[in-house]
């Protein structure tokens, strides 16, 4: 109880101090946002890939070259990869050592490689995420400034900042403002996620809507031969790349299509590569067909929408899953689903005055991964979880 108070006072810390961003809107000043249409439902992909690993230009990362890192994804058939090495032992000059490394190639169509770093301050950590190269010196230059200096070099490099392990150690310790996502899925243990989760949904209870990614934050692999072992051999056949793995309904198969989807939250996390994908969609009229998907914002009409969850992939034969329904941040009900069967509707009504949102986590039986053979232990029950779909939502918040 005394870490999830702790964890409570971060994340209300956090409310807190997004005015000081003079971004600290509310629904009660801008009761009848102005909402864009939802986009197409049908023009886009599926990716999958890890937002959060390490290479050797990572201080104490073991045995981690890029070259095998991409290997290990290709041969889980992950489709992008982003290499978030930490900038503190570089003094920020991630440009000159992890972009520069020879086996670094964005540019290879088979796989995408996206730009970033791990932005690792006294304040806590952040990932950064981009399409193209930008200037990382800038913004571990501002670390210790205040957060409206901060938000100014973020917007003016474009840049995707996201809040990494919210409840651990090294939480996010900067306004929630400045943030596009948050990692609620951090490693293949996934029990001590809890408290991210917590964090995630009182950010969305606020008015924000944030994207849940995930991130295996892996720096060690799986040593090729015995002389190689080291004592965090173990840790890498537990935990590694892929553990958990982000999904992106993306518009291409390319490195700004990926930003694009993690920012505006056509998102989903599963345990491994291998285990099922969640979709969640949402039929506003109820005549059979959906108009939503995870990740947008509708007003609401004040009558029943009609929602659907669905198990993408493969599922266990004889395996059971549990779907849980979350609205508002409370347990809305709880659903069954089976590889015959491997999808779920439920109705509700979204209120039409505030904000509501919806998000979905499913248990069942485990996925084996075979690059990472412990990992299933670590994960559990848990198969995966979607982002949320949202209703009167100010896109301005």
């Amino acid at each position: 109880m005394r870490a999830r108070g702790f964890v409570a006072s971060l994340a209300l810390a956090a409310c807190f101090n997004s005015f000081a961003l003079g971004q600290g809107k509310t629904d009660l000043m801008n009761p009848d946002p102005v909402i864009p249409p939802v986009a197409s439902l049908t023009n886009g992909t599926w990716l999958k890939g890890d937002l959060h690993t390490h290479s050797w230009h990572s201080e104490g990362a073991t045995n981690k070259s890029i070259t095998k890192m991409i290997d290990f994804s290709k041969s889980a058939g992950l489709d992008y990869l982003c290499i978030t090495d930490h900038d503190n032992h570089v003094k920020g000059d991630v440009s000159h050592n992890t972009w520069t490394d020879p086996e670094f190639k964005p540019n290879d169509p088979s796989f995408i490689l996206l730009y970033g770093a791990e932005w690792t301050t006294n304040r806590g950590h952040g990932n950064v995420f981009s399409a193209k190269p930008y200037d990382h010196q800038r913004l571990y230059d501002v670390r210790d400034q205040r957060d409206v200096v901060i938000g100014q070099v973020k917007k003016d490099l474009g840049i995707h900042l996201s809040a990494n392990h919210p409840s651990g150690k090294n939480h996010f310790g900067y306004s929630y403002d400045l943030i596009d996502s948050i990692e609620v899925w951090n490693s293949a243990l996934w029990s001590r996620n809890a408290n991210a989760i917590m964090i995630w949904d009182d950010m969305l209870k606020s008015g924000r809507r944030l994207t849940g990614r995930g991130g295996s934050d892996t720096h060690h692999s799986i040593p090729e031969t015995p002389d190689q072992e080291t004592k965090y051999s173990r840790q890498a056949r537990a935990s590694n790349i892929g553990t958990p793995t982000t999904w992106v309904f993306a518009t291409g198969r390319n490195a700004q299509a990926v930003v694009d989807a993690l920012t505006n939250g056509r998102v989903a996390v599963s345990a491994n590569p291998y285990a099922p994908r969640v979709e969640f969609y949402a039929d506003l009229d109820q005549d059979g067909k959906m108009d939503m998907m995870m990740g947008d914002n509708a007003k609401p009409t004040g009558k029943p929408v009609k929602f659907r969850v669905q198990l993408a992939g493969k599922t266990a034969a004889d395996g059971t899953y549990t779907v849980h329904v979350i609205k508002d941040g409370n347990k809305f009900g709880d659903f069954q689903a089976n590889s015959s069967q491997p999808s779920v509707e439920f109705t509700d009504a979204p209120a039409t005055t505030g904000h509501t949102y919806y998000r979905v986590e499913v248990e069942g039986p485990g996925t084996p991964y075979p690059q990472v053979p412990n990992s299933m232990s670590l994960s559990g029950n848990m198969v995966g979880l979607s982002n949320p779909i949202y209703f009167n939502y100010d896109p301005n918040f």
